[in-house]
């Protein structure tokens, strides 16, 4: 591959960036609650440079106490933040990439129970998602905020930062006064475009009179926000007009607000590159750099992009996050060895739910300190059973470690569940954590078995010192409906076969599996039902996944049925207790198929226990769980032994 563009240099206003990829702010929560850098805050960033970026971004800042979204968001407020940022600025260069920091205030879009008062905003408009009261701003408020940015500005610059990207998106304050959606005033911060636009000007030019006039300006701004009055292209293009007027040097385009949040951290449905648009239409109207963003997830695509002139500069988020060494391995040639992002948003997902950020084919993001791959002290046989996402990863690392690991998988290749997992259309990305463990195991030496099923005899013979059993899972099966009875089908039959699905057919369970079977048969022409004994429909997905995914699922003509319990199927008919009332409903089916869940295949682990062996089980076979906990697992008993 010829990169022509991508590992080309880059000025901007004077700052020189060694290729065209920039890490965008990524709120990773990775600060302590009172807003302190720990080492691990300098582990992830310092990680993300030595992988090659031409410019890391450092996460949303906020510019005021009350702009926060949660305890564990970076803060720039205040003089003592400045000692943390510094350390952070410092080990980027250090790597050398370029430092940069996003500035931030989350207006209406955070909560009283994070900020202890009612959020502020440009109208009397609660936050759709969050909602409760907010104080409306009034030109006092305003004019403190501005302050309050170029307070920020200042101290990003005595950090030692050498670009500052002010926050203009995704429904935050300053996209409340851009849009038309959130702003209603009636004074000169609203009504038509560049009166919603004057409080962005307005911290343009106080950031700008803080920093001087030589140093790097960018603005983040949704340039669609798809809701009625939102920001449209047409808009945003006026807005970067009157802004690069103002002093700004660069934009990020980027899209969506609290409301279409989906635009925002695109989900493995929406396809790559989709923001480049418009970017395009914004650079072809406005002479300023401007960055795209979207699902852009390998080096190929971001050559092509920037070859067809389309950007300057390749936002490469979650990207990043998955592989830090995106950029060296792509300038290396080495495509196949990039982990890929998945689009899962399993990082957002984590940093709401968990508190920190975690990803579901890197083990190691947020954990740089602790999951250092080390030699081990003493060469040991491993034989590890089973070839899915915990069994590869524990084998590869292993084998990485000095280890002699041997792989026997039962199927002719490696994937396990995944390779089922990605059948569905809009999941082929799945294919690349297989496509990246086959090259890891390649090129650590393990030993690969395929088509071999093993049991216990065969084991022992083998002498190994460590035994790792990834033997997955298998479908559960209830009493009064299991494969055994006429019409009823296992979900990978459905997966596998979805020609031999009868045309009238229920998905019973309405988890993440029985929701991408019912799509998957809907999409072959099947009339199809779901029916959950739960009140909710796709729990386990994120939200965003899970919002595409019931859209989808409605616009197939999927009917969905909530507090229905089966109770047993014969003659074509599925009885069922609907509600709380439990009441008798038979539905018609000529099939059922089964995705009520999996339980554990651990048939092994008795057997070689009782021979005094060290076994140890990861993944599904202790039970059922995803992949990033599967890949997290054999991670690190892989460095363990």
């Amino acid at each position: 591959m010829r990169w022509e563009h991508l590992f080309s240099p880059f000025e901007l206003k004077g700052l020189r960036l060694k290729n065209r990829i920039v890490m965008p702010p990524m709120g990773v929560f990775l600060v302590e609650a009172d807003g302190s850098v720990t080492e691990r805050t300098l582990a992830y960033y310092r990680r993300r440079a030595q992988g090659g970026a031409g410019m890391i971004m450092v996460e949303a800042c906020g510019v005021a106490p009350e702009g926060i979204v949660s305890h564990h968001q970076m803060r720039i407020y205040d003089d003592r933040f400045i000692p943390g940022l510094a350390r952070i600025a410092e080990a980027i260069k250090a790597e050398g990439a370029r430092a940069g920091v996003q500035i931030h205030h989350a207006g209406r879009q955070t909560s009283y129970k994070v900020i202890g008062r009612p959020p502020l905003a440009p109208s009397p408009l609660p936050c759709p998602t969050i909602k409760g009261e907010v104080e409306p701003l009034d030109e006092e408020g305003i004019e403190r905020i501005i302050r309050l940015f170029g307070d920020a500005a200042q101290r990003a610059l005595e950090a030692g930062f050498e670009l500052i990207e002010i926050h203009g998106a995704h429904g935050y304050l300053i996209n409340q006064f851009l849009s038309g959606f959130s702003n209603i005033r009636t004074d000169q911060y609203g009504g038509d475009t560049s009166r919603r636009a004057r409080f962005a000007v307005e911290v343009v030019r106080e950031v700008r009179r803080r920093v001087g006039p030589q140093f790097p300006i960018s603005f983040k701004i949704s340039a669609q926000e798809f809701v009625p009055g939102g920001l449209t292209v047409e808009e945003s293009i006026e807005i970067v007009r009157i802004l690069k007027e103002a002093g700004i040097d660069a934009v990020q385009v980027s899209a969506g607000n609290d409301v279409r949040p989906e635009w925002i951290s695109q989900p493995m449905l929406m396809p790559r590159g989709c923001l480049v648009e418009s970017a395009w239409r914004i650079k072809q109207a406005v002479d300023i750099p401007v960055m795209c963003v979207g699902r852009i997830n390998g080096p190929v695509l971001a050559e092509e992009i920037l070859r067809e002139g389309k950007a300057d500069l390749v936002c490469m988020g979650r990207a990043l996050l998955a592989d830090p060494d995106l950029p060296r391995k792509a300038m290396e040639g080495r495509l196949e060895e990039i982990r890929r992002c998945v689009a899962c948003n399993t990082c957002i997902n984590s940093i709401f739910k968990k508190g920190r950020v975690e990803c579901l084919v890197n083990p190691e993001l947020g954990r740089e300190k602790e999951m250092v791959t080390r030699r081990a002290p003493k060469k040991r046989k491993v034989v590890v059973v089973g070839g899915g996402p915990a069994g590869c990863e524990a084998a590869w690392v292993a084998a990485s470690r000095g280890h002699d690991v041997f792989l026997y998988e039962a199927a002719e290749e490696i994937g396990g569940q995944i390779r089922l997992g990605a059948i569905p259309t809009h999941k082929k990305e799945l294919l690349n954590i297989i496509r990246f463990h086959k090259r890891q195991l390649e090129l650590s030496g393990v030993q690969c078995f395929m088509g071999r099923p093993v049991g216990p005899e065969e084991i022992a013979e083998m002498g190994p010192e460590v035994v790792i059993l990834a033997t997955g899972a298998k479908p559960v099966e209830l009493p009064f409906l299991n494969r055994k009875m006429k019409g009823v089908y296992t979900f990978q039959e459905a997966l596998e076969r979805p020609e031999s699905i009868p045309e009238n057919v229920v998905v019973a369970g309405g988890g993440a599996i029985g929701c991408e079977v019912a799509l998957h048969l809907a999409e072959w022409g099947r009339r199809v039902s779901i029916v959950e004994m739960t009140e909710f429909i796709g729990r386990q997905y994120e939200a965003m996944t899970r919002k595409l995914i019931l859209e989808k699922l409605k616009s197939n003509g999927v009917e969905m049925m909530t507090k229905c319990r089966i109770i047993g199927y014969a003659d074509n008919s599925l009885r069922c207790l609907l509600g709380e009332d439990e009441e008798l409903l038979s539905i018609e089916a000529e099939g059922v198929v089964l995705a009520v869940g999996t339980c554990p295949k651990d048939e092994l682990f008795g057997p070689l226990s009782s021979m005094g062996m060290e076994v140890h089980r990861i993944g599904d076979c202790v039970e059922p769980r995803s992949i990033k906990e599967a890949i997290l697992e054999g991670a690190r008993l892989a460095r363990a032994i």
